[in-house]
């Protein structure tokens, strides 16, 4: 008798078939949809900054706030199934955007790899370059512009 191999729901189900806890799980905990955005009144345009959202723990990448975080920051975004299409804005190693491309996950993924040291060792996550946005003021966010080569930081001159 063959033993049938075992399939994980991330290889087997696209993100539309996958229930709550298997959505939550795909994220890959980077922060990097926490840091504050800016858009371009003309073009439309998204730049990231590296200004991390205040209910943001910069140090782990975990959201302070996370069953309710909608009630404390207004501009949370709600990453769902339904936003697939949209999620180009996502920098290209967010998890969600490489399963939805590729349909499998990344090699340093923590469901493959069991934890997150090979994000870490990578430098995948926010943590060693996020500032508080609480820290600078709003006017001077525009210096904080970044762009995703490869999934790090690259800070833009927009002036």
């Amino acid at each position: 008798m063959i033993a049938k191999r075992y399939q994980p729901y991330w290889e087997s189900k696209t993100l539309e078939q996958m229930d709550e806890q298997e959505w939550e799980s795909i994220c890959d905990g980077c922060g990097k949809c926490c840091l504050q955005k800016l858009q371009d009144d003309e073009t439309d345009e998204i730049f990231y900054t590296d200004l991390a959202c205040h209910q943001l723990h910069i140090k782990t990448c975990q959201c302070k706030v996370y069953p309710q975080r909608f009630k404390h920051v207004e501009s949370c975004i709600d990453l769902t199934p339904k936003q697939l299409d949209e999620f180009a804005w996502l920098p290209d190693t967010c998890s969600y955007r490489v399963h939805h491309e590729t349909g499998s996950l990344p090699d340093w993924h923590p469901l493959l790899i069991g934890d997150n040291s090979k994000m870490l060792r990578q430098g995948l996550t926010v943590r060693d370059y996020a500032v508080s946005e609480n820290k600078v003021a709003e006017e001077d966010w525009e210096t904080h512009v970044i762009r995703w080569v490869h999934g790090m930081p690259e800070h833009l001159d927009l002036g």
